[in-house]
């Protein structure tokens, strides 16, 4: 067995599960799923196990744009060159653009502000726009479903806007469940798009091939680009391209080598974690809910806002796991089996350890009596289903202010 051999048969043996039926179970894909249920609006930040990190920006539950990754330079100028060739432009070029640009428009990256800045400019249509932003989200999707270990972490931002057009979260998945179904059937794992092929044999690479193939594959495979650059330039879909250089791969005659982004035509800060990291990390939030979906849902979000969780289900058991755990606030159910939001809430309210403590009445009955009720018996505040994200951060934000200052 040759040593390219090998390395395909360690890569298949550490590659994440084959079965399409798992895609969906992805932690990424499911989180991303519960963003837009959430009607999310805000940045979403993926870090991997080896630093890598990626940030997807939301408005209501559907995906502005995506970047991050190692080659976020070098994606953009590709899917410029796929879908607008004729916009393809020096960095010269870009900055004079940027400089145009306020610098309060900078909440979300400087692609997508030029993006938004060139269709105002009517220099590209607003299709041709959403096809490169789509293009770049699937891109970048596939990038982080291979990690498979990523911590989520978010910063909501209500004030975050866009004139483009707004890609649908299925449809991302959709798109990125198709590569996932070629990547498999061509046994590519173990092999990163984003690295280079580069000759190292050449004299025999020579020998085992015509004049012309040998004069293609020189210049092809030069070391200076990637996998997916050479996919545009020869266009052709990157899996096809990786799989017809495999041979050469697995017999040593090519290797693939990592190379450097692109240089960007801003100066990009290191990638802050959410600034709601520092102060919540240290606190517990509990849902009360006799809903599983209800008590996921509040978990993706909540852990991913950096703070800790806990989730009771039964809600005859919630008064002996809240008074045990202590959380920092609750969200209590309105109604549930043998027992009921009310009752509950009154009986914290009577524990000095709770006297302060937020606590959040949720429900699908949005009626005025409900409200007046859960007043009466100590609720801070009243959530209506089904959950908003924004909601949910900016109540428990503004109920955690003020315990603090009381305590």
């Amino acid at each position: 067995m040759s040593h390219g051999d090998s390395v395909v048969r360690t890569a298949q043996q550490t590659s994440p599960p084959s079965s399409l039926n798992l895609f969906t179970a992805l932690k990424p894909i499911r989180f991303l799923g519960n963003l837009r249920q959430l009607r999310f609006s805000g940045e979403l930040v993926l870090t991997g196990s080896k630093g890598q990190q990626w940030s997807f920006y939301f408005f209501l539950g559907s995906i502005m744009y995506a970047t991050g990754g190692i080659h976020p330079v070098r994606r953009w100028h590709r899917n410029l060159a796929t879908y607008y060739p004729q916009i393809l432009t020096h960095s010269s070029v870009l900055q004079r653009d940027l400089a145009t640009i306020p610098a309060e428009d900078f909440k979300t990256c400087w692609e997508y502000q030029l993006l938004r800045l060139w269709v105002t400019q009517q220099k590209i249509a607003p299709e041709q726009a959403a096809q490169i932003i789509r293009a770049v989200i699937v891109e970048v999707l596939f990038d982080v479903v291979q990690v498979m270990d990523v911590t989520h972490q978010i910063r909501q931002d209500s004030s975050l806007s866009t004139q483009l057009d707004l890609i649908d979260v299925q449809q991302v998945i959709a798109d990125v469940q198709q590569l996932w179904k070629g990547w498999l059937r061509a046994k590519v794992m173990g092999h990163s798009f984003d690295s280079a092929p580069i000759i190292k044999h050449p004299e025999e690479l020579q020998k085992r091939t015509s004049e012309r193939v040998f004069q293609t594959l020189a210049y092809l495979l030069n070391g200076q680009r990637s996998l997916r650059d050479l996919a545009v330039l020869m266009k052709r879909d990157v899996v096809q391209v990786t799989r017809s250089l495999l041979p050469y791969i697995q017999s040593g005659l090519v290797e693939l080598i990592n190379i450097p982004d692109l240089a960007s035509p801003v100066s990009c800060p290191i990638p802050k974690t959410p600034t709601t990291l520092a102060r919540s990390k240290d606190l517990l939030i509990a849902c009360v809910d006799d809903s599983p979906l209800v008590c996921q849902t509040m978990e993706a979000l909540l852990t991913a806002a950096g703070y800790q969780f806990v989730s009771v289900e039964d809600g005859l058991r919630a008064f002996g796991i809240l008074l045990a755990r202590k959380p920092d606030a609750i969200f209590l159910d309105l109604i549930m089996p043998n027992t009921n939001g009310y009752e509950i809430c009154a009986k914290l309210r009577q524990l000095d350890e709770f006297r302060n403590t937020p606590i959040v009445i949720l429900t699908g009955n949005d009626g005025i009596v409900d409200r007046v009720r859960a007043k009466l018996v100590g609720a801070s505040d009243f959530l209506s289903k089904p959950i908003d994200a924004g909601i949910v951060l900016s109540i428990l934000c503004k109920h955690l202010e003020q315990s603090v200052a009381s305590r």
